[in-house]
């Protein structure tokens, strides 16, 4: 379906959780932040129900994301039920990796095809700091594992600062030569201050290309990730949610005041 700027609609990312196993300094403060209770979170019928109506739309694209999805309870009975849609073709996953290596043979025999693994530094040390309790073994047994199942082409979602690339960017690009894998260099941004740019090795932040639009996880659909307007799922219907999404999606994005990372997906 094309949006009012002749943009077509077909990619939907889903936050399954606002939950994270990591405290990365960009995206989530130290103590942490008030969670989603359980009843306000969807369930993974009514996220269904949503693809569902999605791929109606015309969605042929759907990632999941967090917080951190492989936290959520089930995570590879919901991506078994996705794959299971007809119409999806490219079903993939966005994930920290710390859990990655216990969930890969399984999400692939499931149905996902790919995944993104976040990953800003080579360095433990600076890998701990970024995130304040992580181990950046668990993350390379992750991607080992996605690649030893098949979970590919992976890549590396890697953020960088004001400052741009620096040591730390050209050793995950090293990194990635040497396993065969795909970088994409994410500046850091800021939805209040509406601080954000093109994804250097992917298509993000060029508004006048985005195909997409957002699945909270509490049944919130989002037409642009730097704007505050969304509407809900569990008042209106998936369809109207939906409809209404692509009918109001911004030319560009300005500020979001109301969301954070960590709850919308990114």
């Amino acid at each position: 379906m094309l949006d009012n700027f002749n943009r077509k609609i077909n990619y939907l990312r889903i936050s399954v959780t606002d939950r994270c196993n990591l405290r990365c300094r960009y995206c989530m403060p130290e103590e942490g932040v008030k969670m989603l209770t359980h009843d306000q979170i969807l369930s993974f019928e009514e996220i269904v129900e949503v693809v569902k109506k999605a791929v109606e739309f015309g969605i042929n694209k759907v990632r999941i994301t967090g917080g951190e999805p492989l936290v959520r309870k089930g995570i590879v009975d919901l991506i078994s039920m996705l794959g299971q849609i007809s119409g999806i073709k490219d079903l993939s996953m966005t994930t920290n990796g710390i859990l990655l290596s216990r969930f890969a043979k399984d999400l692939k025999s499931a149905g996902l095809q790919r995944v993104n693994v976040s990953l800003d530094t080579m360095d433990p040390v600076k890998f701990r700091h970024i995130t304040r309790i992580g181990d950046i073994r668990d993350v390379i047994s992750g991607i080992d594992a996605a690649i030893e199942n098949g979970l590919t082409p992976v890549k590396l979602n890697c953020v960088i600062n004001r400052n741009g690339k620096s040591q730390d960017t050209d050793a995950v690009m090293e990194f990635a030569a040497g396993r065969g894998l795909e970088v994409r260099f994410i500046h850091e941004m800021d939805l209040a201050a509406g601080h954000f740019s093109v994804v250097e090795g992917g298509t993000g932040g060029d508004c006048s290309i985005c195909n997409r639009l957002r699945l909270t996880a509490d049944g919130k659909i989002k037409p642009c990730l730097f704007d505050d307007l969304s509407f809900d799922v569990k008042e209106s219907g998936a369809e109207k949610a939906l409809r209404n999404a692509i009918t109001h999606k911004p030319e560009c994005g300005s500020h979001n005041y109301s969301g954070q990372f960590y709850n919308i997906g990114g």
